[in-house]
């Protein structure tokens, strides 16, 4: 009988996107909602979620990673998807990680407290803050 192999579950969150990201035994394989990390679309999106891995150097060559991101828009997906990889490094290789990922970019392993301000009653279409324009005379 095959051993069970061991997988974690690491999160990232920015806005309203939520990523999990999910670490196996492998050979480097980096998955972003079953698509290779090479191929997303735009390059600069690709780029910053590689900081992480470029940082890290070759602690990534024994581990696969599939990150799984729902809600949010692109940019917020990126940042969520990013955060989760990076903390699924820490976990993985070492603390000593994590001081070089806090000296390069705290948003690497700290989630985004801030999120949007809800619409207020009666003027839920135009904004939060949204009031009439004011005339001066």
């Amino acid at each position: 009988m095959k051993k069970k192999e061991k997988s974690a579950v690491f999160i990232g969150k920015r806005k309203k996107a939520i990523a999990r990201a999910t670490v196996k035994k492998g050979n480097g394989r980096i998955r972003i909602n079953n698509t290779p990390l090479d191929n997303i679309e735009p390059r600069y999106k690709k780029m910053r979620i590689k900081e992480a891995v470029i940082l890290a150097g070759d602690a990534m060559k024994e581990i696969d990673i599939n990150i799984n991101v729902r809600g949010g828009g692109v940019w917020g997906q990126a940042d969520a998807a990013r955060t989760a990889l990076a903390n699924a490094l820490v976990k993985r290789v070492g603390e000593s990680l994590r001081k070089v990922y806090m000296d390069y970019d705290k948003s690497l392993l700290v989630s985004d407290p801030r999120r949007t301000e809800p619409h207020k009653p009666s003027r839920s279409s135009a904004g939060p803050r949204r009031s009439k324009q004011q005339s001066k005379r």
